[in-house]
């Protein structure tokens, strides 16, 4: 592959680029005179409704192509790699990183450290902005990649740098300055780690980010996750989870009479750990951060209402169903289990599974691991069906993070297995 370029994978067929004669292997280099570096470089070139397109076939020939075509049409084109060749990856030395605290043995992509604003642009991944040039920062700003995902922690320079283990994670306010005059949006997060970025750390903090609405349109909370490897630091306990909740709300009733917007909040896993109750979904708004784990047990709860309305009072024939949660989880499954263990016919068992494999400080559903799983279920205890969280699998793939399939937790239990994303899901799998 040439400095530049991208190698078509995939051709719409009908498309602008099958008609032209292009075939998958052939490599784009440039559109009207700019080299194409990437996925985000074609998308924004190719939206021109004149294009002069510079093409290395396969077989070595040069072409130039070109194109009159409305500004909405695209070329019909798909690329290797999905238009990006080489991640920008992390290079920060982050005390709380949770990559660096998994076992070894795991396989190799989940030990990628990706730092990559394309991705951020493309896929909500959250970035520190510490591995980028001013070049890219232009580049952000020239060709307007907005909204991006931004892991703040603090705006406290110095304790940045320490936090981060980059000297030039400083410059953070600089940089968001810098993309807020440029119109470029930005959802923020602070990783919290007791008694060191939290109480006043947090307040400076957010007055300095609040000074950049509505370009930083959110700012999130979000507890460190400690695993078993890591020393030094520790988890929140549930006061100072609670005093950190009394403090979101008091920045949301401010910000809600200053601006009409709440900015700031907490992830689920705070509540959770207080033993509040979640939010009623008026105050997410229009729940920014949801992938950061921010309100997404509002819309379970929210969702759930609907789904309990329409439940049945009995089913046949009778039912044994072992449910699994990790500890936080419990909090919300406990009463949704009550209300299907009312219905005649079914009965389900709740089985809050330890984090084994991470350390039982960890404890989300969505790290659990099979291996936990098998340690925690005896082979033939589970009923006749056992139904996890999809969460707990790779995406689009029944994996868990260990590499134990899906059908190899079935066999070692002698189970039935089912993975659901929703209450929907949930009742179609218990009731059909």
């Amino acid at each position: 592959m040439s400095r530049y370029g991208l190698v078509v994978e995939l051709i719409e067929p009908g498309g602008i680029a099958a008609g032209l004669g292009l075939e998958p292997g052939d490599e784009i280099l440039q559109i009207n005179g700019n080299p194409v570096r990437d996925f985000i470089d074609f998308r924004f070139f190719e939206a021109d409704e004149e294009l002069a397109v510079a093409v290395r076939k396969k077989n070595g020939e040069e072409w130039l192509l070109e194109i009159e075509k409305d500004m909405a049409d695209r070329l019909g084109v798909d690329f290797a790699s999905g238009g990006i060749d080489r991640i920008i990856r992390c290079h920060n030395k982050c005390a709380f990183c949770f990559v660096d605290q998994m076992p070894p043995g795991m396989r190799e992509t989940l030990y990628i450290k990706d730092d990559d604003y394309r991705l951020s642009f493309l896929s909500g991944n959250f970035i520190t902005l510490t591995n980028l040039d001013d070049r890219e920062l232009q580049r952000i700003a020239g060709q307007r990649l907005s909204p991006l995902y931004i892991s703040v922690h603090t705006t406290n320079p110095q304790l940045r740098e320490r936090m981060l283990g980059n000297r030039r994670a400083g410059r953070i306010m600089e940089q968001l300055r810098y993309l807020a005059e440029a119109g470029i949006k930005m959802h923020v997060q602070m990783v919290l780690c007791p008694g060191v970025n939290d109480g006043p750390e947090l307040e400076q903090t957010l007055r300095d980010l609040l000074s950049l609405w509505p370009a930083v349109s959110s700012a999130a909370v979000v507890p460190v996750g400690i695993t078993g490897r890591r020393n030094g630091l520790r988890p929140f306990t549930s006061s100072e989870s609670d005093r950190l909740l009394a403090q979101v709300e008091r920045w949301q009733k401010n910000c809600l009479a200053r601006i009409k917007y709440p900015f700031l909040f907490a992830s689920d896993e705070f509540y959770l750990l207080a033993g509040w109750e979640i939010p009623p979904t008026e105050r997410y708004v229009d729940f920014p951060q949801t992938e950061n784990g921010v309100g997404l047990t509002r819309l379970f709860l929210d969702e759930w209402q609907e789904v309990k309305a329409n439940l049945p009072r009995a089913v046949t024939p009778l039912r044994k169903v072992t449910m699994v949660t990790g500890f936080l989880g419990r909090l919300v499954m406990e009463p949704v289990v009550a209300v299907f263990n009312g219905i005649e016919g079914l009965h389900i068992s709740l089985k809050v599974v330890p984090n084994r494999f991470f350390g039982e400080q960890v404890t989300v559903a969505g790290l659990l691991t099979g291996s936990d799983l098998m340690r925690a279920i005896n082979p033939g205890e589970a009923g006749e069906l056992l139904v996890l969280p999809e969460v707990m699998l790779k995406k689009d793939e029944p994996v868990f993070l260990d590499d134990v399939t899906l059908p190899e937790l079935s066999e070692h239990l002698g189970v039935k297995v089912a993975a659901v994303k929703n209450f929907v899901e949930l009742t179609e799998v218990l009731l059909n």
